[in-house]
Parts: C-alpha cells; sequence; structure tokens
C-alpha cells in the first residue's frame, strides 16, 4: 500500500479516533499521544490492512484497547471522562449558557456511569456508529449492545429531569 493509498483509507476517521480517545482519556494532549500512536500502528501494518474488512471499525477497537490500557497504567489515575464537543455560536447568550450547562451535567452524568456504558454512548451518540459495528468493536452480542445502551440512555434522561426539575444533581 503506497502512502497516498494509506491517507485515502486512514483519513477520513482519524477524528473519530482522535474523539474516541479525547473522551476517554480527556486529556488534549493523551488523547493526540493516542491517535498519534494509532496511526503510527495502522502505518507500520499497512501491508496487512487489506486482510481487514472495516480497517475503522479495527481502528476504533484498538484506540479502545490503547486508551483502557493507558487508564489502567498507574500514570493515568488522575483521568477522567468529559465531554466538550458542543459549542453553538448563533444562540444567544442565555441560551448559550443554558445549553453548555446541559452538557456539563450529561457529561457529569456520563461519568457515573460504567465503563461499558460510556464506550457504548460515546461510539453511538457521538461517533455515530450503528449497533453492528459497536457489537463487533465491542465483542459483544448486538442485544447486550442494545440493552447497555438503553440502559445508559434511560439514566441520562432520568438524571438529568431531576436536575433539571429540582435544580440539584
Amino acid at each position: 500500500m503506497t502512502q497516498t493509498e494509506f491517507l485515502n483509507v486512514v483519513m477520513p476517521f482519524k477524528d473519530k479516533v482522535f474523539r474516541l480517545a479525547k473522551r476517554l482519556l480527556v486529556s488534549t494532549e493523551e488523547a493526540e499521544d493516542a491517535t498519534q500512536e494509532m496511526l503510527l500502528k495502522l502505518w507500520n501494518n499497512k501491508e496487512k490492512m487489506a486482510e481487514y474488512k472495516n480497517v475503522e471499525a479495527f481502528s476504533m477497537t484498538m484506540t479502545k484497547n490503547f486508551c483502557f490500557d493507558k487508564l489502567k497504567s498507574k500514570q493515568a489515575q488522575n483521568l477522567k471522562i468529559v465531554h466538550t464537543n458542543y459549542e453553538d455560536k448563533q444562540t444567544a447568550l442565555q441560551k448559550q449558557m443554558e445549553l453548555n450547562d446541559s452538557v456539563n451535567w450529561v457529561s457529569k452524568i456520563i461519568e457515573d456511569l460504567p465503563d461499558l456504558q460510556k464506550t457504548i454512548i460515546q461510539l453511538r451518540d457521538i461517533e455515530e456508529y450503528d449497533l453492528d459495528e459497536i457489537a463487533k468493536m465491542l465483542d459483544m452480542n448486538n442485544t447486550a449492545v442494545r440493552v447497555n445502551l438503553s440502559r445508559a440512555r434511560k439514566t441520562i434522561r432520568e438524571k438529568l429531569t431531576n436536575t433539571h426539575n429540582y435544580g440539584v444533581k
């Protein structure tokens, strides 16, 4: 595989790799390092990439595993999961503050989810993978993915509703 072919295959999803790494590692620097590490691994194995039916799914699985390994290491004990992808510059300041507050609440709620549910929420609702791809990436049954996704969404919905209704967590 030539460098051009490699770039044509990998570049369309490199941002997704970064976002998943950022979701799992929080630190932008750590996520950049993880993304670079994944791209380097793909480059080193570019001749084998033809064997993979879905290079993107393979890369996301590699990224997830790398990030989990990093989180398990002693040097990553202080990392936490945060989501700050949303920004809308056209809304009024009050509305923007409310939206930011809601995103922050959702981030806090997602932090409290079990690791599997956090990962599934990231892959499905943020990265927009379909359930079959997620099941394959996580080596799970499709039904188990749907159940975990449903439970995670229900938890987020209930806690966010309680927060908005009562003003406290």
